[in-house]
């Protein structure tokens, strides 16, 4: 079957003009979307057709950063700071096998599919020895077992405890190493394509865990490479203090001189930004991944997102890594993200439509693929999430948009990737949902009963 018509749904198709339909239909055909609009669609004999009353089409939702693999190390060290915390799990992580990032990739991509996500950014960092290739390989297969578009930021890290950065000395990588790594995982997997359900991009973690030669060098190969670059940037006071110490200068400064401050880049937290610092992400077109539960879950502080739109930043929402933030579930930081804004400026610094277009065409936007996905325009990729909205919890809300985002979490009716099923009526179809669990829970046990090194 060629086509599917989705019809008598409220559609929000985050358009740049915003339009919405109250009661309208969405076509597919061939992987893309070939009609919107209000009203019934076309009879066409050879479509499948889906009576979607009371339910909410929008486009499906964009993670624009996530660490999968921590998916088998979720609930160490939860009231710790950031550099505590990551100082408690190194040595976990250490343990990594492809075993353990297999289970855990599936899992975590599973429920970002189960939270109406159809894009994933994942930043994979953690390299134990001679296991680099294979573990990239690992993610890869997740992703096209569960059925999601995947950016597979390739990480590194080259600055170890002798050298001043917060990584074990056994966890880094030397600077050739990470760059011949990276460079074989986007010839071997970075598919450009329109319609690509794999890139690759590059990503050294962070400036506490990374030398000023890995970051620049980082950059030439992206460029060379033309693939995105990507790292952690101003999530915590910690960072802003080590780089005034190590580099003398803040941290958006120390990234500007390494090559970094342009629109082929983006950066997860942002939380501590100032009004200088936003106006020249914003110049640039640098992006932002904003991870409202994580930085509430480990203190780091509410990113300012009011603001970086103000100044014109690109900015997306991104789940970040289940070790902090446990949930996954990329739906709840719409909600998340408008209360984060709310709690800084009060109840109009953010409505519920800016924090879906955040979640959509926000993230696409980051990624570098607003033109392919993040709205439900004709031409453009045929990735539909259609929350189901007639139940206990959401019945009787006025506004469907408000309900998606303010409401309980919406089950979700229908989830298309390039117009493949991926759930249906609530349930992954990609996958057994149970093997999964216990896939997981076997991981997870192994990291955790296992001697730390």
């Amino acid at each position: 079957m060629n086509a599917v018509v989705i019809e008598n749904a409220w559609v929000a198709t985050v358009d740049p003009a915003g339009t919405e339909h109250a009661a309208g239909h969405v076509v597919v055909e061939h992987g893309r979307i070939s009609a919107v609009g209000a009203g019934p669609a076309p009879f066409r004999e050879d479509a499948r057709r889906i009576d979607a009353s009371g339910c909410l089409a929008t486009p499906g939702l964009v993670n624009t950063h996530h660490h999968l693999y921590q998916w088998a190390t979720r609930g160490y060290a939860t009231d710790h700071t950031l550099f505590e915390w990551l100082v408690d799990l190194y040595p976990v992580w250490a343990r990594l096998r492809p075993g353990h990032v297999a289970a855990a990739n599936t899992a975590g991509l599973a429920r970002l599919a189960l939270s109406g996500c159809t894009t994933a950014a994942d930043h994979h960092y953690v390299y134990p020895a001679g296991q680099a290739a294979d573990l990239v390989d690992v993610q890869v297969a997740a992703a096209a077992r569960i059925g999601l578009r995947l950016h597979l930021a390739r990480g590194s890290m080259d600055r170890g405890a002798a050298d001043g950065g917060l990584p074990p000395d056994h966890l880094v990588e030397d600077i050739d190493t990470a760059l011949q790594a990276t460079a074989d995982a986007v010839d071997r997997h970075h598919d450009p394509a329109p319609d690509s359900l794999l890139r690759v991009a590059v990503a050294p973690c962070s400036p506490f865990s990374v030398s000023t030669d890995l970051l620049r060098e980082s950059a030439a190969l992206a460029r060379d490479k033309h693939v995105r670059l990507h790292t952690h940037l101003c999530e915590t006071l910690d960072e802003a203090e080590f780089c005034r110490n190590r580099h003398g200068c803040d941290p958006v400064t120390y990234m500007e001189r390494a090559g970094w401050l342009a629109s082929d880049a983006w950066l997860a937290h942002a939380v501590h930004l100032d009004d200088d610092a936003r106006r020249r992400l914003g110049a640039a077109g640098t992006g932002v991944a904003h991870c409202p539960s994580s930085n509430a879950r480990l203190g780091t502080g509410p990113a300012d997102v009011p603001a970086m739109l103000a100044a014109g930043i690109p900015v997306g929402l991104g789940v970040d890594g289940a070790a902090s933030q446990e949930s996954g579930h990329l739906g709840d930081e719409l909600r998340q993200a408008l209360y984060t804004a709310r709690g800084l400026h009060g109840p109009r610094a953010m409505d519920a439509r800016t924090a879906l277009r955040l979640g959509t065409i926000g993230g696409a936007a980051v990624l570098g693929r607003d033109n392919e996905i993040g709205s439900l325009e004709p031409g453009k990729q045929a990735d539909i999430a259609l929350w189901d909205l007639t139940g206990l919890a959401h019945a009787g809300i006025a506004d469907p948009v408000t309900a998606l985002v303010l409401g309980a979490t919406a089950p979700l009716r229908l989830l298309l990737v390039a117009g493949n099923t991926v759930v249906e009526d609530g349930e992954l179809r990609t996958a057994d949902t149970h093997s999964l669990t216990a896939a997981l829970a076997a991981a997870a046990a192994d990291l955790r009963e296992a001697p730390r090194d």
